[in-house]
């Protein structure tokens, strides 16, 4: 229903044709409304109106406007369009359909907040009427992308043609990442566009020949009616209307002028290009534009996603908005994908006009080919627009100045900006140097300028170039980025010279100044080459590029990269040419001009070549192309440059590698030539020299001669190349320790270290031989030998050889081993190092000898001669010494050389290499014993050793022991009992001297009794004398003096008379007795030893005495030295006085009468110890105290005490006697919770003792109780302590909440803990129960810690799940106890098991299975998807995990067998499913036969998936040739008459195989042609051999693609030279197989020998050969092998070392100190301590959701809301879950079908939620308090949406569907006045208010109501788990980033210890003795192979001519005479 709007004349209103409407953009289509835009106000949001004009004038317009917006009328307002044109009555009626108005206070008023005008494009109709023609980007092999930007460049140039300035563009390639998603920006400094025009622009196919004309143009127009004026001035007159009278303009397209070269940037045409080149680059487009004077911005963005979006919703699709702004506003700019917008958007304040073409989603391919190529697609813009950058003379950089009126004022400038590290790249396109037309205007020599007219008023500029030929090249320019024609690499062999321009098209075409690339013109006629020869040579015609500059008469393809129809204009005969000379058009014959241009210069710039002295024509074998061997034209000197070059004369090469030098053989030319002549090519032949280096001819091409240098350099260089060759050698002595020519050296004297350097005649030194060739120069080796001329002959001591260091050079380390005396020859040689050679092209290798001797050396040892071996004293004796050097030769002795004796001697005498020391006398007391050795110390001064030891023996005088003499001779000799005696014992002889003889034993014994106990003996034997100490002489009981006999004798002697002395002993003084007394006033009581005394416990036993007596019974005084020896053994503390007054510390009688207590006194001074002891036995005292005892003070509830026994007892607690059986009745007991009835007291007789029994408790709480006994006054309490009573049962006291989901394979993170409780609930903590945690069936298997455990002190049992496997279902744990084998219940707790979405079960594989597998190709691409236990696919794995393994034959176990081939998975490609991992670009096994693939997925060493084994047939490829199964030997043939000896094959079976040797073309047929040919190939030689019957070929068929060949044979008598090698070549002809499909042939060569003896020769040579060479292959195909091996080893070290590198700089980025990880045990102890700090982080206690959630994991399922979101604070959480309560367990579902599927199976119990049912926009609106960016008023409480606190770990873009639609704009605020403050200001604002939470949770809804019970929530313990849980803390992610990092590099360390263990175990293999053997055998086989073919050459050569048959003489008779060799 329509609305007036109020205030309008409704009588006036009435008489149009409608109502004014406020309405929609979408009224009927007979509407007309327009959108306005109140912009009056800078601070007032905008208000948009939609009015319905249709029928309105523009005073009722105006009228409207009025009331509709409550415009006073005292205010003045101005309507524009959204391009600022003012709307007046003339453009009133213009208005259209959906225009959108802007009302302002005054026209340039800045617009306060942006717009949308709604727009449409729809594609024009030539969109149809010219969809015929060339469409977008036919890139014909090259890349569109540089047309597509100069599409762009195109507009951007057409913008600025009216610049006076410079005309800047600017393309930014914005691929930084940091900035946002990549784009490219286009920019311009131009006029901008219009709405109106950026509307056109829009529209596909609108060219600027058909756009209409601006509807609201800026124009001022003159009004003709009056009247209306009039009407019109008094209403704004009353309104303060302004009137704006724009005049009007026509906007038609107008064709520019003409200008040089149709540079008129008149070249954005067709409404084309523009929207194709940015969605050819990329998916989004963003157009910003600012016109010239205009205040607004407007933006339009066109996407391929909004037209998608809008197709999938039937809605308009070419329509949209242009958005209208302010200069510089970016606020609208929010997403961070477009950050870069901001700064774009910044730069619009400093420019007055521009245009920004921003494409966004540009294709990764795009991006890839923009930064790598980046030098390739700017240059091909700086083609494009070469004339535009550079003006119209181009890019002349030879140029000295340029005119003004040729320079551009265009600047293009390019930047691609990456992310840092990466350095922008910035070039301007007026920079680039090497685009083509560059590179043909700076290598031109002259120009020809011309211009072409057509009928059609087209016109055409003109210009060739030539470009001369300079001696030895052209100089037309090459495209440096052309692909160039590899098939001949060889320079040398390049015997065709390039031609110029070649086939390539002359001109290439310009259009409007700009490149047409794809159109090209090849020629005119009047400038191609003549068929017949004229003046200037047809190469001349290669010469000359070309240019042709056309204006836009002639029609170029949309996209322009074609012309129509040029060429075809240009060829009409109604063309007219003329020339441009000097600027002028000259009427002439154009093709006249031009042969007369071309011949001049010919002339005047090409430069060639002239050979002289013809010399034959000749064929060059080294030429490997076939035909260009011949004819070549050999001539012996050219001229050249001014030069003359002859044969014989020195040149160097120039532009080879290496350069050379050498003398000219003679010069070549191709061709058939006779005579001199002048060409621009040819070759030189040029042996190369010094012939000493270089024994070889090089053929180089004559431009490689080097026409600079002089032939005295040259000469001057072989000679310097012949001063490279060694010529000495240096030897340097670095320890200054040099030895001359025949030098005498002593023995040992070190030779060396010394230092060998090869110097050439420069004296430089060298170490390889000088290398004139590409081969490797060979290394030099020093070889040291050292020859000792010795008595036998010659000896080799010492042999090495020496390699060069960089560092030390030849360098032979010291030699210590020369010892033997005599003369010596050191040879240093100068050897190669492979063969070992001392000669070098016939000369001798330098070399150096040193002779020398070596004789003995310096003394520097002695040895003694024989010594008389009887010695007297007095008596001279001689000493004979023989001196020694250091290795046991004979050495002089020095003349000074004087011994030093211990003794006295005459005189040294020396007698060649001895020493004699005469008159040596023994002087001194002879000693009177016998034997005695006496040593004699020989010095010699200034010898190493030089002191030896002598022995000598002196006899003595003395006799025969006589007589023994004792001392002290006193009689008698008193001794104290107790002591010993010492007495000094001699023995002498008859004459009194005391003499040694052996067994010479004095023996002491006291006579009497006690004789044989005191006997002592003393030795004598060695020296007569000796002191004898009797044993200690003890005589028992004696107290008074008493004499002893003491006797002396030998025993051995009986003749030696005994002596007898008298001893007196006295009895001992030291102490010996000690007695105790106690003393008191009255009496003394002496205590025995070991007396018991008894005493009252707890008294004091005082008055303690002590006496000492010696042995006689004398009481012994102490002096005070000696009471410190007196001890008691009861206190340490002891008083000097009292003990030197006799008195003992007193006593302390112990307390307890058990305690019998021992004490002792004893004195103790050096051997003497006297003690004596008692005992002190206690007694009780009186009683004082009732005793109870209890046999256990713990007792179980519900069990009775034990017995209690009640006692008396004295003070100390001591047992007394003094209760009697009376006591009984007199006793009593009571306690709390004591069961009085049950005590029982009786009498016990033998303890006197009262036994209580039947003490029992009530049950209640274990813990202490308390027993009072009571006796008379006495009391005893008792404490019991009262325990748990017997186990009853088990609890469950926590764990996680029921019901239990776990994922299959999943561990429960939350242990049970079970309790032991008694039957009445009281934890038990009884240690002998086991508790068991089991299953409630097999199907399921649970892993945990323990399966079984005791229970703990606190009888509580911890069980952690760390693993649940079985099917998906519901189970039950089980915890069972046992005690004594009684089981004990305990709790189950229900399990339910999910599947594991991430537990890959199963291995999907989809490949082409209809593919063809032929050998060698490529297996076609292998998809391996991972489906897991739950049935969806897993994603994001590790393709490493994945292999694919390969092996021939059918299928085998489950596993593939040994040796199988293992590939990896391929590199994901961009926009690839990551739901499926790829295996491409796999080669196809090259032999044939059934093959077995299986793939193979291992996560880790434990688990591994294997895929069913899919077997291919591999079958053979394309056939390629005729071949043998087997490579027969090299068959040897003579012409005898025996078969067996001209037969070449027999029994051969051919067949056609592809190129890897497969049989293939079973189906094929045809023939083999057998002939014979020269190893050259050629056959037409006369003496070839011939087969049987004359013949040349023999035909074989070809059936199922085989031949079989029986027999070869050469006919008797054959031609064929002797010795010569021919093959049998088997051709195969089979239809289908020509030139372009070739078929291999089979070539067989055989020898022809002449004789049977020659024969059998050859033939046991050539098997040798045959054998030789397979054998060198082998060896070859293992040195490959192990080349490829060490290859591919360092390869795998480089990057394994690589990536450790990387991810170590990764964990020093994340704190970690990667520099301490070197080795796998570091790392796993980093990993297990951040895994430990992990795992407690997880077991910390934090907020938990405990809803049950069974349907998680399916499929399309979320899960349950309360499980979705998790939340930090713990207010928010608890007032979240709170307000939620009743959504918290709702499932949400990304389909219907999902949540329809849950609520069936639970008969609608479930809620659900499907998020393909909800309506949610993604809400980026601030809090409702904050308008344009500006807080309408100051909130508290720190107010925030509540969904911003809200985390959610996976499925984010879904969760947050789920939470916006149940939470909405739910704002958390602190408190509820901070609420209610809010609320009140948001409403104040007429804004709606959305529900507040507190955090301390109240709430206030969204109708304002708060307060009550249904609005306060309560506290989270009461929301029994329903809660969001807590997220981890940020350390916990940060440590599983660590372990990732660390596992990663642990992985690294590992891979890296393993190639680098392979590499280095492949090294020292190939350093082994096997391997050196190998190549030391390969090299033999190879010399043994030279040998061979050097005799099967020498046997060829030996024969005569007269060998050589003929085809005349073929088949002679076989009795013939036959020729043989002379």
């Amino acid at each position: 229903m329509s609305q007036l709007v109020p205030g309008v004349d409704q009588e006036r209103l009435a008489s149009s044709e409608g109502c004014v409407k406020v309405a929609s953009l979408d009224d009927k289509p007979n509407s007309k409304t327009v959108v306005v835009y109140d912009c009056r106000f800078e601070n007032n949001e905008h208000l948009q109106i939609t009015l319905d004009i249709k029928g309105l004038d523009f005073v009722d317009f105006l009228q409207v406007i009025s009331k509709v917006f409550a415009i006073p009328s005292s205010e003045r307002f101005v309507l524009t369009t959204t391009d600022r044109t003012g709307i007046d009555l003339d453009n009133y009626e213009e208005l259209q359909h959906g225009n959108t108005l802007h009302l302002f206070q005054k026209e340039d008023q800045i617009l306060p907040v942006a717009t949308h005008e709604r727009i449409k494009f729809l594609p024009h109709y030539d969109t149809l009427v010219q969809s015929g023609m060339y469409e977008y980007y036919a890139s014909e092999g090259q890349k569109s992308l540089p047309y597509a930007f100069a599409e762009l460049i195109d507009n951007t140039l057409s913008a600025t043609s009216r610049n006076t300035g410079v005309r800047t563009i600017d393309i930014r390639l914005l691929f930084d990442e940091s900035l946002g998603k990549p784009a490219v920006v286009v920019l311009d400094n131009g006029c901008g566009m219009t709405s109106k025009q950026l509307n056109n622009w829009a529209v596909y196919r609108l060219s600027k020949f058909t756009r209409e004309s601006n509807n609201f143009a800026r124009c001022y127009t003159i009004i003709s009616n009056i009247l209306l004026i009039d009407i019109l001035a008094l209403y704004a007159r009353s309104h303060h209307y302004l009137l704006i009278s724009p005049p009007s303009s026509d906007a038609e397209y107008v064709r520019p002028d003409p200008v040089p070269r149709s540079l008129n940037s008149d070249i954005s045409y067709f409404g084309v290009g523009g929207k194709q080149a940015v969605f050819y680059i990329g998916q989004s487009t963003r157009m910003i534009t600012r016109s010239l004077g205009s205040p607004d911005v407007h933006e339009l963005i066109l996407s391929k996603e909004e037209f998608e979006r809008k197709e999938r919703n039937k809605e308009e699709i070419y329509s949209g908005y242009i958005r209208n702004r302010k200069v510089g506003d970016f606020s609208h700019v929010t997403n961070e994908e477009e950050s870069f917008l901001r700064a774009i958007i910044s730069e619009e304040t400093e420019k007055e006009s521009f245009t920004a073409v921003v494409v966004t989603g540009v294709l990764p391919e795009h991006i890839a080919y923009l930064k790598q190529d980046f030098h390739i697609w700017t240059r091909e813009l700086a083609h494009i627009y070469h004339y535009y950058i550079h003006g119209l003379n181009g890019n002349d950089m030879k140029a000295s100045y340029r005119n003004s009126d040729c320079v551009s004022n265009i600047d293009i400038q390019i930047t691609l900006l990456e992310k840092f590290p990466k350095i922008p790249r910035l070039v301007n396109l007026r920079e680039i140097d090497n685009d083509m037309q560059t590179l043909y205007i700076n290598s031109a020599a002259d120009t020809f300028e011309f211009k072409a007219y057509t009928d059609s008023d087209g016109a055409v500029e003109g210009i060739l170039r030539y470009h001369p030929f300079l001696y030895d090249r052209e100089t037309y320019p090459e495209d440096p980025y052309a692909v160039q024609d590899l098939t001949n690499d060889n320079e040398d062999d390049d015997v065709v010279f390039i031609q110029a321009r070649g086939k390539r098209p002359i001109f290439e075409c310009f259009w409007n100044g700009r490149l047409i690339p794809y159109t090209t013109v090849s020629e005119f006629d009047w400038c191609s080459r003549p068929k017949k020869a004229t003046l200037v040579p047809s190469d001349s015609y290669n010469r000359f590029s070309g240019v042709l500059f056309t204006n836009d008469r002639f029609q170029v393809s949309t996209n322009k990269l074609t012309f129509m129809d040029l060429e075809l204009q240009l060829r009409n005969k109604d063309t007219i040419f003329t020339r441009l000379l000097n600027g002028q058009e000259q009427r002439v014959k154009i093709q006249k001009e031009f042969n007369q241009w071309l011949k001049y210069c010919h002339e005047k710039w090409d430069k060639q070549v002239k050979f002289s002295g013809f010399k034959g024509t000749v064929t060059r074998t080294d030429v490997t192309t076939k035909k260009m061997q011949y004819p070549w034209a050999s001539f012996s000197s050219i001229e050249w440059d001014g030069k003359t070059y002859k044969t014989g004369q020195y040149v160097k090469s120039q532009k080879t590698v290496p350069l050379f030098f050498g003398s000219v053989v003679r010069f070549l030319l191709y061709g058939d030539h006779d005579g001199d002549l002048y060409a621009t090519g040819g070759n030189v032949e040029v042996a190369m020299e010094p012939k000493a280096l270089y024994d070889e001819v090089k053929t180089i091409p004559i431009s490689k001669i080097d026409r600079t240098v002089t032939n005295a350099a040259i000469k001057k260089c072989i000679e310097d190349e012949l001063a490279k060759l060694p010529e000495k050698l240096k030897v340097a002595w670095p320890q200054c320790n040099p030895w001359p020519q025949n030098t005498s050296q002593p023995a040992g004297t070190p030779l060396g270290p010394f230092q060998v350097e090869i110097l050439n005649k420069k004296g430089e030194s060298i170490s390889r031989m000088p290398s004139g060739s590409h081969a490797a120069a060979k290394k030099l080796l020093i070889e040291l030998k050292v020859i000792w001329h010795g008595p036998n002959g010659e000896q080799e001591t010492n042999s090495h050889i020496a390699q060069h260091s960089a560092k030390w050079g030849f360098w032979f380390k010291q030699m210590e081993n020369l010892s033997m005396l005599g003369r010596y020859t050191m040879c240093l040689n100068t050897v190669l190092n492979e063969s070992n050679a001392t000669v070098f092209a016939g000369k001798q290798l330098p070399c150096h000898q040193l002779h020398f001797t070596i004789k003995e050396g310096s003394a520097e040892r002695f040895v003694v001669g024989a010594v008389s071996n009887q010695i007297q004293v007095g008596v001279p004796f001689d000493i004979p010494l023989e001196l020694l050097d250091e290795y046991g030769h004979p050495a002089l002795p020095s003349p000074d050389l004087k011994p030093v004796l211990k003794c006295c001697y005459n005189e040294v005498v020396a007698i060649g290499m001895l020493l004699n020391i005469k008159g040596v006398e023994a002087k001194g007391t002879v000693p009177n014993y016998l034997g005695k050795l006496h040593e004699v110390i020989v010095i010699l001064p200034g010898l190493r050793h030089g002191m030896q030891t002598l022995k000598i023996s002196v006899w003595p005088v003395s006799g025969n022991p006589h007589s023994l003499k004792i001392k002290p001779e006193d009689d008698p000799i008193t001794v104290e009992n107790g002591n010993s005696v010492n007495f000094n014992v001699e023995v002498h002889d008859e004459a009194g001297n005391i003499t040694a003889q052996p067994k010479q034993i004095v023996r002491f014994q006291l006579q009497g009794p006690s004789s044989s106990s005191s006997t002592v003996a003393i030795d004598c034997s060695n020296s007569g004398t000796g002191l004898l100490v009797t044993k200690s002489i003890k005589l028992k009981n004696l107290k008074a003096e008493h004499m002893v006999k003491a006797k002396f004798d030998m025993p051995s002697l009986k003749k030696v008379a005994v002596v007898l002395r008298d001893l007196k002993v006295v009895p001992s003084t030291q102490p010996c007795c000690l007695e105790l007394y106690s003393q008191d006033d009255e009496d003394t009581t002496v205590l025995k030893d070991k007396e018991k005394i008894e005493w009252e416990a707890g008294d004091m036993l005082d008055n303690l005495c002590y006496r000492l007596y010696d042995e006689g019974g004398r009481e012994v005084p102490l002096t005070a030295e000696q009471l410190s020896g007196i001890k008691v053994n009861w206190t340490a503390d002891m008083n000097l006085e009292d003990l030197a007054m006799g008195k003992l510390p007193r006593v302390h009688v112990p307390t307890l009468v058990q305690d019998e207590h021992f004490y002792q006194v004893s004195y103790q001074d050096h051997n003497i110890s006297v003690d004596t002891s008692f005992t002190i036995v206690p007694r009780p005292s009186d009683p004082k105290h009732l005793k109870a005892t209890l046999g256990d003070d713990t007792v179980r509830m519900g069990e009775p005490l034990g017995k209690i026994y009640l006692e008396l007892a004295d003070q100390f607690g001591n047992i007394t006697q003094a209760l009697t059986s009376s006591c009984v009745y007199s006793i009593t007991v009571d306690g709390e919770g004591l069961d009085k009835s049950s005590p029982v007291f009786k009498w016990q007789e033998k303890t006197h003792s009262i036994m209580v029994t039947g003490v029992q408790f009530q049950p209640g709480l274990p813990g202490t109780r308390e027993l009072c006994f009571t006796w008379k006054d006495l009391v005893e309490h008792v404490r019991v302590k009262m325990t748990a009573g017997v186990p009853a049962r088990l609890q469950l006291v926590d764990g996680p909440q029921e019901t239990l989901q776990v994922l299959n394979e999943h561990g429960i993170p939350t242990a049970f803990l079970i309790q032991l409780c008694d039957e009445w609930g009281n934890p038990s903590p009884d240690q002998r129960v086991v508790v068991a945690l089991k299953v409630s069936t097999p199907a399921l298997k649970v892993r945990s810690s323990v399966m079984s455990q005791p229970l703990d002190v606190k009888g509580n049992a911890s069980f952690l799940v760390e693993s649940v496997i079985g099917p998906k279902g519901e189970y039950e744990l089980e915890f069972e106890g046992s005690f004594n084998r009684r089981p004990i219940t305990g709790p189950s707790v229900k399990l339910i098991v999910l599947p594991n979405p991430n537990k890959p079960v199963k291995l999907a594989v989809e490949y082409d299975n209809s593919a063809i597998f032929q050998a060698g190709k490529t297996l076609p691409v292998f998809s391996v998807l991972v489906v897991s236990e739950e049935g969806s696919l897993i994603k994001n794995l590790n393709p490493a995990y994945l292999s694919m393994l390969m092996w021939k034959g059918e299928e085998s176990m489950k596993a593939p067998p040994p040796g199988a081939t293992h590939l990896m998975c391929s590199k994901p490609k961009e926009n690839e499913k990551d739901d499926r991992f790829h295996f491409r670009d796999k080669d196809i096994p090259d032999r044939v036969g059934k093959y077995t693939i299986q793939f193979a997925l291992c996560v880790d060493k434990t688990k591994g998936l294997w895929s069913h084994q899919h077997v291919i047939n591999v079958v053979a490829n394309d056939p390629m040739k005729l071949a043998p199964d087997s490579q027969p030997p090299t068959p040897v043939v003579s012409n005898t008459d025996s078969i067996a000896s001209r037969t070449m094959v027999e029994g051969m079976t051919l067949r056609i195989m592809d190129k890897f040797g497969n049989p293939t073309g079973f189906e094929l047929k045809g023939k083999v042609v057998i002939s014979i040919t020269n190893s050259n190939g050629n056959s037409d030689n006369k003496t070839l051999p011939m087969f049987q019957g004359k013949a040349k070929t023999i035909q074989i068929p070809i059936t199922k693609g085989q031949a079989h060949v029986t027999n070869v044979v050469i006919m008797e008598n054959s031609p064929g030279q002797h010795g010569n090698e021919y093959v049998l070549h088997f051709k195969p002809f089979i239809p289908g197989f020509g030139p372009k499909k070739t078929l291999a042939a089979f070539d067989l060569p055989f020898r022809f020998i002449n004789d049977i003896q020659h024969k059998q020769e050859t033939f046991e040579l050539t098997q040798k050969k045959d054998q030789l060479s397979s054998a060198i292959e082998k060896y070859k195909s293992v040195f490959d092998t192990n080349k490829q091996l060490f290859d591919e080893f360092s390869r795998q070290v480089r990057a394994a070392t690589g990536k450790l590198n990387n991810l170590k700089l990764e964990l020093t980025k994340n704190n970690i100190d990667a520099n301490q990880l070197t080795t796998i045990p570091e790392t796993d102890a980093v990993i297990t301590e951040k895994s430990v700090e992990a795992r407690r982080i997880e077991l910390q206690p934090r907020r938990v959701c405990s809803i049950l959630d069974p349907f998680k994991g399916s499929k399309d399922v979320l899960g349950k809301i309360g499980n979705l979101a998790l939340i930090t604070d713990d207010d928010a959480a608890t007032v979240l879950s709170w307000h939620m309560m009743g959504d918290m367990d709702c499932v949400v579902t990304t389909t219907t079908a999902a949540a329809r599927k849950i609520y069936d199976d639970t008969h609608g119990k479930q809620q659900v939620m499907p998020l393909d049912s909800v309506f949610w926009r993604e809400n980026q609106r601030p809090l409702p308090h904050i308008r344009n960016g500006q807080s309408s008023f100051v909130p508290t409480g720190n107010p925030v949406f509540i969904r911003e606190l809200l985390i959610f770990s996976e499925n984010r873009a879904s969760c947050e569907m789920a939470f916006g639609n149940l939470v909405g704009d739910t704002i958390l605020i602190d408190d509820l006045d901070s609420a209610n403050h809010y609320r009140r200001g948001v409403v104040q604002m007429k804004c709606p208010c959305p529900t507040i939470l507190t955090r301390r949770g109240e709430r206030i809804s969204t109708k304002g109501k708060f307060g009550g019970a249904h609005n306060k929530a309560p506290a989270i313990e009461k929301l029994r788990g329903q809660v969001f849980g807590a997220p981890l803390p940020a350390q916990y992610h940060t440590l599983k980033r660590q372990i990732d990092l660390l596992q990663k590099c642990r992985g690294a360390i590992q891979t890296s210890q393993v190639v680098k263990g392979e590499f280095d175990k492949h090294m020292h293999y190939l350093k082994s003795a096997e391997m050196v053997l190998k190549e030391e055998e390969m090299e033999q086989k190879q010399r043994q192979l030279k040998e061979i073919e050097a005799k099967l050459a020498s046997t060829r050569k030996s024969s005569s001519a007269g060998i050589k048959r003929s085809f005349k003489e073929a088949g002679e008779s076989s009795s013939s005479k036959k020729i043989r060799p002379k």
